[in-house]
């Protein structure tokens, strides 16, 4: 499989590991909840700030379970003014960090930056997926390319599951280039292409216009595409049994079934016959028949065009052409009817990004986009909700600030933008449009947060705000198995933050005191009291200090059957 290089690969394929585990800090004032809930991370959730940093703290609550990843990020054309961040220790990175990413003629590392900035991002997105997830990534011509091959290294593949090809505008009469582009891709990977499931693909009763006694039904081809010479045993001549006429096969396509197979079509009824219905047909035509208990899948088209069903709030026949469509056009009008501003040149139309949840979700998935801009992916989810009743739950990040005149002008788009345009699609808000038409809110509620101080500071040291147990913990036990923990399982006072069952069993403890009075220690006599309730083979405790020889510590492991892994926290922590 061919492999990319760019500047800072070597370094930023393991950069991931090393991005500190931020705490999420709740914002109450910004979110929408009943009255008495408490904000939490098992909702709906808006979060503000560095999507790196959320996506690492979001590992211990949500990885493996997102079913649908879509995400907008930055095209590259050079014009967009974001801003590489990313904070490593080599000089290369320390000459990129705060800078805006210009055009080619300005800036010659401009993909390697872009590089460097998606590939830690898309390997924790991959983290973050379910097994039978599906990720949606936009793009342009600008780094299609590249991003395909970013894509196929990070997800162990050769191609995308699919390429879509969208239509994002009308074609435009006024440039003077030869050819007008006027489409977009979205790419498609899935985590295991074996158990991906694309719900959405499923035909619906819609889909058969006719009925009869039988059923719904539609009227689908009698033929298929071979000739006579290719299949010569489906080149015969069949006759509709009630009024005699005879219709002979098309060299060029024969029938679909050969003759005993036709023979009992024809008895069971289930061809359309052109004499029967004069001026519709003029070759005979099959029944195929809607079951909804074997509904049949559609292939996946590699277009996505008239993007999907109209959005919700639609208030005039240029709305529902727009819609029709599904055109950036279409992205851009929803968001000021909404909040009253457009403020993004281009937002994604709520249609296209509905019709790629509805496509790889049911009632009570998790969909996440990392680069939420006006929160459209949000807006989708809820709209999708609405139709059929379901219970799925977003995740959008969003910077507070996407480029430098942005933060001039003191514009917080997640908070200003993002969970303002969910805040008035829950409650219910009146259109800015010219008729001022009040809109019925959908419901819902989230949860708005902001990445906060890291967990752990450099060198894996403290700081001054000590992380609570139960933050150290749920860490601790994600990076141990990869599993997210149980914490109403967490006994604070013995120290056992959970277990698995693998190989006569693991248990894992943490002692540690969120003081700077005490240090809770792994002593002969902790051991000696854990092992009177613990019958685990293995152990692995993490603490503040440890008081007992490695001699004493082997000898206690050949006296009871344990092998124990002592980790001292805060500088054992992964």
């Amino acid at each position: 499989m061919p492999t990319i290089q760019f500047k800072g690969k070597s370094v930023i394929e393991t950069y991931h590991h090393t991005v500190p585990h931020h705490r999420l800090e709740f914002v109450p004032k910004p979110s929408v909840l009943p009255k008495g809930e408490k904000p939490g991370l098992d909702g709906n959730l808006i979060i503000e700030g560095d999507n790196l940093a959320a996506l690492k703290s979001l590992l211990p609550t949500h990885a493996g379970k997102v079913k649908c990843v879509y995400i907008d990020p930055p095209y590259n054309t050079g014009e967009e003014g974001w801003v590489y961040n990313d904070n490593l220790a080599q000089q290369q990175f320390k000459e990129w960090i705060g800078q805006t990413v210009g055009k080619e003629s300005d800036d010659a590392t401009r993909h390697d930056k872009w590089c460097c900035m998606m590939y830690p991002r898309l390997v924790l997105l991959r983290e973050l997926l379910r097994e039978d997830g599906a990720m949606f990534v936009s793009i342009d011509d600008n780094e299609a390319g590249v991003l395909r091959m970013l894509l196929d290294e990070i997800f162990h593949v050769e191609m995308p599951l699919a390429t879509f090809v969208w239509k994002r505008r009308s074609p435009s009469g006024m440039r003077s280039d030869p050819v007008s582009v006027d489409h977009e891709y979205v790419y498609l990977y899935a985590k295991n292409r074996n158990q991906v499931t694309l719900t959405g693909l499923v035909r619906t009763a819609n889909e058969y216009p006719l009925e009869d006694a039988r059923g719904r039904y539609a009227s689908t081809d009698l033929t298929v595409g071979m000739t006579e010479e290719d299949r010569p045993n489906q080149a015969f001549t069949i006759r509709n049994p009630r009024t005699g006429k005879q219709y002979r096969h098309n060299p060029d396509r024969v029938w679909r079934f050969e003759p005993g197979t036709m023979k009992q079509v024809i008895a069971d009824d289930l061809v359309i016959w052109p004499d029967e219905h004069p001026g519709e047909m003029d070759r005979p035509r099959y029944k195929t028949y809607f079951d909804p208990k074997n509904p049949k899948i559609k292939p996946v088209s590699s277009w996505i065009e008239n993007a999907v069903s109209k959005s919700h709030n639609v208030d005039d026949e240029e709305d529902l052409q727009t819609i029709a469509s599904g055109l950036n056009s279409e992205g851009g009008r929803s968001l000021k009817r909404i909040i009253g501003a457009k403020v993004f040149d281009y937002p994604k139309p709520p249609s296209l990004i509905r019709s790629l949840v509805r496509l790889a979700t049911t009632a009570d998935d998790i969909v996440l986009d990392s680069f939420a801009g006006s929160g459209t992916t949000g807006q989708a989810v809820l709209e999708e909700n609405a139709a059929d009743r379901g219970h799925r739950r977003f995740v959008l990040i969003q910077l507070r600030h996407d480029n430098k005149e942005q933060e001039s002008k003191g514009i917080n788009v997640c908070e200003m933008v993002a969970a303002a345009r969910i805040r008035n699609l829950i409650g219910g808000y009146t259109s800015t449009n010219s008729k001022k038409q009040k809109v019925a809110g959908l419901g819902g509620t989230f949860t708005y947060a902001r990445v906060g101080e890291p967990l752990f500071g450099e060198y894996r040291d403290f700081g001054k705000n000590l992380p609570t147990y139960e933050d150290v913990a749920k860490y601790v036990f994600y990076t141990e198995t990869s599993r997210e923990i149980d914490l109403k399982k967490i006994n604070e006072k013995s120290g056992l933050i959970g277990s698995t069952d693998v190989a006569g069993g693991t248990s894992y403890y943490l002692l540690y005191t969120p003081n700077r009075t005490a240090d809770r220690e792994m002593s002969l006599t902790t051991l000696k009291q854990l092992v009177k309730k613990d019958k685990r083979k293995q152990w692995v405790i993490y603490c503040e200090k440890i008081w007992l020889h490695p001699e004493e510590l082997r000898q206690f492991e050949r006296e009871n059957g344990k092998r124990i892994r002592p980790m001292l926290v805060p500088f054992g922590l992964k």
